[in-house]
């Protein structure tokens, strides 16, 4: 039965191309965002959970 619902939408064929077009540019945006971190920040981020809780209050305001 679904299948013949889905046979009668005109131009569906397209929806999996976007869809999937979507999916790419997605993850691709969030390649290029990440690489392009500075790595003072990447360093940053990385030594976070290897800080004591007393260095942390230290330097929060």
């Amino acid at each position: 039965m679904y299948k013949e619902v889905l046979r009668s939408i005109e131009n569906i064929e397209i929806y999996p191309v976007i869809s999937l077009l979507i999916f790419v540019l997605f993850f691709l945006g969030v390649f290029v965002w990440v690489k392009s971190l500075p790595k003072e920040l990447v360093d940053h981020m990385k030594s976070l959970p290897m800080e004591n809780d007393d260095e942390l209050t230290k330097h929060q305001p």
